[in-house]
Protein backbone atom coordinates (compact mmCIF):
# COMPACT_ATOMS: atom_id res chain seq x y z
CA UNK A 1 0.00 0.00 0.00
CA UNK A 2 0.98 3.78 -0.93
CA UNK A 3 1.87 6.11 1.64
CA UNK A 4 0.94 8.88 2.34
CA UNK A 5 2.17 11.40 0.15
CA UNK A 6 3.74 8.84 -1.73
CA UNK A 7 4.35 9.50 -5.16
CA UNK A 8 2.43 7.14 -8.01
CA UNK A 9 4.04 4.80 -10.28
CA UNK A 10 2.43 7.25 -12.88
CA UNK A 11 3.32 9.98 -11.69
CA UNK A 12 6.97 9.16 -11.48
CA UNK A 13 7.36 7.77 -15.18
CA UNK A 14 5.81 11.08 -16.24
CA UNK A 15 8.25 13.32 -14.27
CA UNK A 16 11.48 11.04 -15.19
CA UNK A 17 10.04 11.60 -19.31
CA UNK A 18 9.55 15.00 -19.01
CA UNK A 19 13.07 15.61 -16.98
CA UNK A 20 14.75 13.52 -19.53
CA UNK A 21 13.08 15.24 -22.34
CA UNK A 22 14.19 18.61 -20.63
CA UNK A 23 17.61 17.95 -20.01
CA UNK A 24 17.79 16.51 -23.84
CA UNK A 25 16.85 20.24 -24.85
CA UNK A 26 19.67 21.61 -23.74
CA UNK A 27 22.01 19.04 -24.39
CA UNK A 28 20.68 19.81 -28.16
CA UNK A 29 21.22 23.33 -28.08
CA UNK A 30 25.14 22.91 -26.67
CA UNK A 31 27.31 23.24 -29.02
CA UNK A 32 31.04 23.40 -29.59
CA UNK A 33 32.07 25.67 -33.08
CA UNK A 34 35.18 27.21 -34.18
CA UNK A 35 34.21 29.94 -30.92
CA UNK A 36 34.44 26.59 -28.78
CA UNK A 37 32.04 28.02 -26.15
CA UNK A 38 31.00 26.69 -23.92
CA UNK A 39 33.98 24.58 -23.29
CA UNK A 40 34.05 20.82 -23.14
CA UNK A 41 33.91 19.06 -21.18
CA UNK A 42 33.37 21.28 -17.86
CA UNK A 43 31.47 23.72 -19.86
CA UNK A 44 29.40 20.88 -20.62
CA UNK A 45 28.92 19.36 -17.54
CA UNK A 46 27.66 22.86 -15.44
CA UNK A 47 24.86 23.76 -17.86
CA UNK A 48 23.77 20.35 -18.53
CA UNK A 49 23.52 19.93 -14.50
CA UNK A 50 21.20 23.10 -14.89
CA UNK A 51 19.27 22.11 -17.43
CA UNK A 52 18.60 18.82 -15.46
CA UNK A 53 17.16 21.36 -12.64
CA UNK A 54 15.23 23.72 -14.82
CA UNK A 55 13.95 20.23 -16.64
CA UNK A 56 12.89 18.55 -12.93
CA UNK A 57 11.18 21.92 -11.83
CA UNK A 58 9.09 21.70 -14.96
CA UNK A 59 8.43 17.89 -14.84
CA UNK A 60 7.08 18.45 -11.22
CA UNK A 61 4.74 20.90 -11.72
CA UNK A 62 1.94 19.02 -13.12
CA UNK A 63 1.65 16.38 -10.66
CA UNK A 64 1.78 19.13 -8.12
CA UNK A 65 -0.67 21.22 -9.49
CA UNK A 66 -2.93 18.35 -10.02
CA UNK A 67 -2.31 17.43 -6.48
CA UNK A 68 -3.68 20.65 -5.33
CA UNK A 69 -0.52 21.20 -4.01
CA UNK A 70 0.18 24.52 -5.53
CA UNK A 71 2.69 26.18 -3.08
CA UNK A 72 5.64 23.41 -5.36
CA UNK A 73 4.61 25.21 -8.32
CA UNK A 74 6.48 28.59 -6.64
CA UNK A 75 9.47 26.78 -7.60
CA UNK A 76 9.05 28.15 -11.31
CA UNK A 77 9.47 31.49 -9.65
CA UNK A 78 12.90 30.18 -7.97
CA UNK A 79 13.94 28.96 -11.36
CA UNK A 80 13.40 32.05 -13.10
CA UNK A 81 15.40 33.95 -10.68
CA UNK A 82 18.06 31.04 -10.64
CA UNK A 83 18.51 31.74 -14.79
CA UNK A 84 18.89 35.29 -14.39
CA UNK A 85 21.78 34.24 -11.61
CA UNK A 86 23.14 31.96 -14.21
CA UNK A 87 23.36 35.40 -16.93
CA UNK A 88 24.96 37.66 -14.30
CA UNK A 89 27.43 35.16 -13.52
CA UNK A 90 28.38 34.47 -16.80
CA UNK A 91 28.79 37.82 -17.66
CA UNK A 92 31.01 38.59 -14.62
CA UNK A 93 33.10 35.66 -16.04
CA UNK A 94 33.37 36.61 -19.17
CA UNK A 95 34.29 40.28 -18.30
CA UNK A 96 37.28 39.24 -16.00
CA UNK A 97 38.51 36.88 -18.66
CA UNK A 98 38.97 40.04 -20.89
CA UNK A 99 42.19 40.61 -20.50
CA UNK A 100 43.37 37.12 -21.33
CA UNK A 101 42.28 37.33 -24.92
CA UNK A 102 43.75 38.75 -27.99
CA UNK A 103 41.10 41.23 -28.41
CA UNK A 104 38.09 41.98 -25.95
CA UNK A 105 34.79 40.55 -26.88
CA UNK A 106 33.27 43.71 -26.12
CA UNK A 107 30.18 44.60 -23.90
CA UNK A 108 28.07 44.00 -26.64
CA UNK A 109 29.26 40.67 -27.21
CA UNK A 110 29.31 39.71 -23.39
CA UNK A 111 26.30 41.10 -22.97
CA UNK A 112 24.55 38.54 -26.10
CA UNK A 113 26.26 35.46 -24.85
CA UNK A 114 24.93 36.15 -21.12
CA UNK A 115 21.57 36.49 -22.59
CA UNK A 116 21.50 32.98 -24.73
CA UNK A 117 22.82 30.82 -21.86
CA UNK A 118 20.15 32.52 -19.77
CA UNK A 119 17.34 32.23 -22.27
CA UNK A 120 18.00 27.75 -23.39
CA UNK A 121 18.08 27.30 -19.63
CA UNK A 122 13.78 27.83 -20.61
CA UNK A 123 14.34 25.52 -23.13
CA UNK A 124 14.42 22.56 -20.56
CA UNK A 125 11.95 24.24 -18.32
CA UNK A 126 9.28 24.37 -21.16
CA UNK A 127 9.77 21.43 -22.63
CA UNK A 128 9.38 19.99 -19.65
CA UNK A 129 6.41 21.08 -18.85
CA UNK A 130 4.87 20.86 -22.31
CA UNK A 131 6.01 16.85 -22.01
CA UNK A 132 4.26 16.61 -18.63
CA UNK A 133 1.29 17.84 -19.93
CA UNK A 134 0.37 16.11 -22.51
CA UNK A 135 1.16 13.18 -20.84
CA UNK A 136 -1.13 14.06 -18.19
CA UNK A 137 -4.17 15.35 -20.75
CA UNK A 138 -3.17 11.99 -23.03
CA UNK A 139 -3.87 9.93 -19.63
CA UNK A 140 -7.06 12.00 -18.76
CA UNK A 141 -8.41 10.77 -22.33
CA UNK A 142 -8.03 7.09 -20.96
CA UNK A 143 -5.07 6.31 -23.73
CA UNK A 144 -2.68 3.66 -22.81
CA UNK A 145 1.14 4.55 -21.22
CA UNK A 146 2.78 4.17 -24.40
CA UNK A 147 0.50 6.15 -26.64
CA UNK A 148 0.68 9.05 -23.41
CA UNK A 149 4.92 8.80 -23.43
CA UNK A 150 4.76 9.01 -27.03
CA UNK A 151 2.80 12.10 -27.63
CA UNK A 152 4.88 13.74 -24.09
CA UNK A 153 7.85 12.91 -26.31
CA UNK A 154 6.04 14.35 -29.59
CA UNK A 155 4.88 17.51 -28.20
CA UNK A 156 8.26 18.38 -26.18
CA UNK A 157 10.07 17.72 -29.70
CA UNK A 158 7.84 20.04 -31.39
CA UNK A 159 7.77 23.01 -28.88
CA UNK A 160 11.78 22.36 -28.72
CA UNK A 161 11.68 22.62 -32.47
CA UNK A 162 9.54 25.78 -32.44
CA UNK A 163 11.64 27.81 -29.66
CA UNK A 164 14.95 27.00 -30.81
CA UNK A 165 13.86 28.30 -34.35
CA UNK A 166 12.66 31.15 -32.88
CA UNK A 167 15.38 32.15 -31.08
CA UNK A 168 17.95 31.18 -33.52
CA UNK A 169 20.10 34.62 -34.17
CA UNK A 170 21.45 35.53 -37.55
CA UNK A 171 25.02 35.91 -38.18
CA UNK A 172 27.10 38.49 -40.40
CA UNK A 173 27.04 36.50 -43.62
CA UNK A 174 23.30 36.98 -43.60
CA UNK A 175 23.46 40.42 -44.32
CA UNK A 176 26.78 40.76 -46.16
CA UNK A 177 29.21 39.51 -48.39
CA UNK A 178 32.77 38.96 -46.50
CA UNK A 179 36.04 38.47 -49.52
CA UNK A 180 39.67 38.38 -48.86
CA UNK A 181 41.13 41.66 -49.16
CA UNK A 182 44.78 42.75 -50.80
CA UNK A 183 47.09 44.33 -48.84
CA UNK A 184 48.74 47.25 -49.63
CA UNK A 185 51.97 49.20 -47.70
CA UNK A 186 52.54 52.35 -48.35
CA UNK A 187 55.47 53.60 -46.32
CA UNK A 188 53.94 53.52 -43.08
CA UNK A 189 50.58 53.25 -44.05
CA UNK A 190 48.38 50.31 -44.74
CA UNK A 191 45.79 49.82 -47.39
CA UNK A 192 43.09 47.29 -47.64
CA UNK A 193 41.49 46.97 -51.24
CA UNK A 194 42.27 50.92 -51.52
CA UNK A 195 40.78 51.70 -48.15
CA UNK A 196 43.30 53.57 -45.58
CA UNK A 197 43.23 51.24 -42.42
CA UNK A 198 46.30 52.68 -40.11
CA UNK A 199 49.61 54.62 -40.24
CA UNK A 200 51.26 52.94 -37.59
CA UNK A 201 53.90 50.52 -39.52
CA UNK A 202 56.85 52.81 -39.42
CA UNK A 203 59.41 49.96 -39.19
CA UNK A 204 60.71 48.15 -42.02
CA UNK A 205 60.39 44.94 -40.14
CA UNK A 206 56.70 45.72 -39.39
CA UNK A 207 55.95 46.56 -43.07
CA UNK A 208 57.49 43.84 -43.96
CA UNK A 209 55.61 41.71 -41.83
CA UNK A 210 52.23 42.79 -42.91
CA UNK A 211 53.15 42.71 -46.62
CA UNK A 212 54.26 39.20 -46.58
CA UNK A 213 51.99 37.40 -43.45
CA UNK A 214 49.11 39.64 -43.42
CA UNK A 215 45.78 38.58 -43.78
CA UNK A 216 42.92 40.77 -44.81
CA UNK A 217 39.01 40.44 -45.17
CA UNK A 218 36.32 42.93 -46.87
CA UNK A 219 33.19 42.94 -45.39
CA UNK A 220 30.61 44.95 -47.45
CA UNK A 221 26.89 44.99 -46.69
CA UNK A 222 24.48 43.52 -49.23
CA UNK A 223 21.89 46.45 -48.47
CA UNK A 224 22.44 50.08 -47.51
CA UNK A 225 20.77 50.06 -44.52
CA UNK A 226 23.15 46.77 -43.02
CA UNK A 227 25.27 49.50 -42.32
CA UNK A 228 23.82 50.68 -39.42
CA UNK A 229 24.44 47.27 -37.74
CA UNK A 230 27.73 46.60 -38.99
CA UNK A 231 29.51 50.00 -38.64
CA UNK A 232 28.24 49.48 -34.75
CA UNK A 233 31.41 49.50 -32.63
CA UNK A 234 30.25 46.94 -30.85
CA UNK A 235 29.82 44.47 -33.77
CA UNK A 236 33.29 45.21 -35.56
CA UNK A 237 34.50 44.45 -31.74
CA UNK A 238 32.96 40.94 -32.22
CA UNK A 239 33.78 40.22 -35.62
CA UNK A 240 37.45 40.72 -34.97
CA UNK A 241 37.27 39.00 -32.04
CA UNK A 242 36.20 35.99 -33.67
CA UNK A 243 38.95 36.11 -36.22
CA UNK A 244 41.79 36.54 -34.05
CA UNK A 245 40.52 33.97 -31.40
CA UNK A 246 39.97 31.26 -34.46
CA UNK A 247 43.53 31.99 -36.26
CA UNK A 248 45.40 33.88 -33.27
CA UNK A 249 47.22 37.02 -33.59
CA UNK A 250 51.39 37.26 -34.53
CA UNK A 251 51.71 41.08 -34.03
CA UNK A 252 48.78 43.02 -35.54
CA UNK A 253 45.33 43.35 -35.64
CA UNK A 254 43.05 46.04 -36.98
CA UNK A 255 39.70 47.11 -38.11
CA UNK A 256 38.71 50.35 -40.16
CA UNK A 257 35.18 51.20 -41.49
CA UNK A 258 34.72 53.06 -44.64
CA UNK A 259 32.39 55.95 -44.24
CA UNK A 260 32.16 56.06 -48.04
CA UNK A 261 31.77 52.49 -49.11
CA UNK A 262 30.07 51.32 -46.11
CA UNK A 263 32.73 48.52 -46.18
CA UNK A 264 34.42 47.11 -43.24
CA UNK A 265 38.02 46.04 -43.10
CA UNK A 266 39.18 43.50 -40.40
CA UNK A 267 43.43 43.04 -40.98
CA UNK A 268 45.93 40.93 -38.51
CA UNK A 269 49.07 38.94 -38.99
CA UNK A 270 48.45 35.82 -38.00
CA UNK A 271 49.30 32.41 -35.93
CA UNK A 272 47.34 30.31 -38.38
CA UNK A 273 48.05 31.70 -42.19
CA UNK A 274 44.21 30.85 -43.05
CA UNK A 275 42.44 32.93 -45.48
CA UNK A 276 39.53 30.43 -45.81
CA UNK A 277 38.88 30.06 -42.11
CA UNK A 278 39.21 33.89 -41.63
CA UNK A 279 36.53 34.65 -44.58
CA UNK A 280 34.54 31.67 -42.61
CA UNK A 281 34.67 32.72 -39.07
CA UNK A 282 33.54 36.22 -40.06
CA UNK A 283 30.95 34.85 -42.32
CA UNK A 284 29.22 33.05 -38.87
CA UNK A 285 29.84 35.57 -35.79
CA UNK A 286 26.46 36.42 -34.91
CA UNK A 287 24.71 39.47 -35.17
CA UNK A 288 24.25 40.93 -31.74
CA UNK A 289 20.60 41.71 -30.80
CA UNK A 290 21.69 45.16 -29.25
CA UNK A 291 23.43 46.69 -32.55
CA UNK A 292 20.11 45.41 -34.93
CA UNK A 293 18.33 48.16 -36.24
CA UNK A 294 16.67 46.88 -39.24
CA UNK A 295 13.46 44.92 -39.34
CA UNK A 296 14.40 42.28 -41.80
CA UNK A 297 17.27 41.23 -39.31
CA UNK A 298 15.18 41.24 -36.22
CA UNK A 299 12.63 39.25 -37.91
CA UNK A 300 12.78 35.44 -36.46
CA UNK A 301 10.34 33.08 -37.68
CA UNK A 302 9.38 29.66 -36.13
CA UNK A 303 9.53 27.64 -39.96
CA UNK A 304 12.53 29.87 -41.24
CA UNK A 305 11.92 32.13 -44.35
Amino acid sequence: MEGKGAISPEDLILILIATAMGTLARYLSLKVDYRQYPSHPNGYLIHLVIAFIAAAIGAVAIPAIKSNNYTAVTFLALAIQHFRDVRKTERESLKDLECTEFTPRGEAYIDGIAKTFESRNYFSLIVALTTAATIEFIRYLGFANVIQIAAGIIAGYLVFFGISRFSQGKTVGDIASIKPGVIEVRGSELYVDGVFVSNTLGTKNAQKMVQAEGLAVVIEPTEEHYRVTLDNFGQRKAMLFEATRSIGVKRYHYTRKDYESGKTVIVLVPLLRDAEKLINVVRHTPLLESVKKSHSVMKSTIWGE
